[in-house]
């Protein structure tokens, strides 16, 4: 396998960007170490935010917790249902992660509904609880994304852009290099590159403009689960449009439309009603307080 990763329109050639690392001879994928990082800061997080806002921090360590352990079986079997040939000849592969294989929307859904009930056994309000690991959820896609950098994948099509990316076509499937990229493969001391929309570094980009937004609108909300809702249209804007550039699309079953494009807007739009629906009952609910304030303050 060739290790190289090039920018070449930044300036920026990596001549050894290895996946695994080896610790007392075990050897342990970076995609596991970055997306455990990004686990962790993102618990961190939630536990800050608890604090922060009066609540216990402990009960956001059980919430995150499980959230994480069934968001990760979640986003597994989500990615599965939808790429099944790859596996149908070799069912034991599914339960190998180290290649990769993870949806985040499968991830998203099944945590929430961790959250959801996690939340009953505890007796917290849900949607606070879902306004409080908010923040959370980009810190960790921030990070996660990089595990993708590590594994060659989640890249896009054909690219001649500033932060074009140059991968050996040794490094990935075969299956993810689209005609287009072959036709425009570069040739360099005998290697050969795809050159591809780097979507990883897009998507990690996009999610810390998520997280600066969710973090200026922390305690500007007027209803509980408002920020958690932001966070949904934010993520979801950013990959809807991202996910039009990438190559290893997952699809509708007998359709060439990728699922994700379809839950992204599916998901914006019921965030957005949602959100105009809370503020409409905010702002009725404080023009009859003024209201009746006005009347007092009358007599």
């Amino acid at each position: 396998m060739d290790y190289e990763i090039n920018f070449p329109n930044l300036g920026i050639f990596l001549e050894h960007v290895g996946k695994s690392i080896n610790v007392f001879g075990f050897s342990i994928a970076y995609y596991g170490i970055v997306i455990s990082i990004g686990m962790c800061l993102g618990l961190w997080a939630a536990m800050a935010r608890a604090k922060a806002t009066g609540q216990n921090p402990d009960d956001y360590f059980d919430l995150v917790l499980f959230g994480i352990m069934f968001g990760i079986v979640g986003a597994r079997i989500y990615y599965v249902i939808f790429s099944f040939d790859m596996y149908k000849d070799d069912l034991l592969s599914i339960f190998n992660i180290r290649e990769g294989g993870l949806a985040i929307y499968g991830g998203i859904i099944a945590g929430t509904i961790t959250v959801y009930f996690v939340t009953k056994f505890k007796k917290m309000p849900f949607a606070r609880a879902c306004d409080t690991v908010a923040m959370s959820i980009p810190i960790g896609q921030i990070l996660g994304r990089w595990g993708n950098f590590f594994n060659r994948e989640a890249f896009g099509r054909y690219s001649d852009g500033l932060f074009a990316m140059q991968l050996p076509v040794t490094a990935v499937r075969g299956s993810e290099i689209t005609e287009e990229m072959w036709e425009k493969a570069v040739t360099i001391d005998g290697v050969k590159y795809v050159q591809v929309h780097p979507t990883f570094l897009y998507e990690s980009l996009w999610n810390v403009g998520v997280l600066i937004f969710l973090f200026i609108m922390r305690n500007r909300t007027h209803f509980e689960g408002e920020l958690f809702l932001f966070y949904i249209i934010g993520y979801g804007t950013g990959r809807f449009w991202i996910e039009s550039f990438r190559t290893d699309q997952l699809l509708v079953p007998g359709t060439s439309i990728p699922v994700s494009m379809v839950v992204s807007a599916a998901a914006v739009a019921v965030a957005l009603i949602l959100v105009i629906r809370g503020e409409r009952e905010y702002r009725r609910a404080k023009a009859e307080t003024a209201k009746i304030s006005g009347e007092v303050s009358g007599r």
